[in-house]
């Protein structure tokens, strides 16, 4: 049994949404596990991770504008980093900050038009930290 920890560090854009997947791909390839679990966490408050659909960049478009109608910038208590704080964190806890899945051969099993995805919920541009956590057996 083979265990790794390791941070991904993904640079965002302001209210970006990042295809992540083949940045996981490349730490799994590192590594000798060929069947287990993957265990994706985001260390911060104020984004997310998500598995989406990928052959439609629409989808991601809708995603995006949903987001910005279900938690805008307004008048919170919470606003201490700007008026997109809170609407960040709100963001986040609507969606998913943990995410585990299976590998099977050393491939990730997602859906045929699945991609894992980092939402960035603030308006400027960020350092973000993803904890890879791989599990199992070569």
């Amino acid at each position: 049994m083979l265990q790794v920890l390791k941070k991904l560090i993904v640079n965002t854009s302001p209210s970006e949404i990042i295809d992540i997947t083949q940045d996981i791909y490349n730490l799994i390839n590192r590594y000798e596990i060929k069947n287990g679990l993957l265990n994706l966490s985001i260390l911060h408050t104020s984004c997310s991770l998500m598995i989406q659909e990928n052959a439609d960049l629409n989808v991601l478009r809708d995603i995006s504008v949903f987001l910005k109608k279900i938690a805008p910038e307004g008048n919170y208590f919470h606003s201490t980093e700007g008026p997109d704080d809170m609407p960040a964190h709100l963001k986040s806890l609507l969606t998913q900050t943990h995410i585990s899945l299976s590998l099977k051969d050393k491939k990730i099993i997602l859906g045929t038009w699945q991609a894992i995805y980092l939402l960035e919920h603030r308006t400027s541009s960020k350092k973000r930290e993803v904890l890879v956590h791989l599990l199992g057996e070569n």
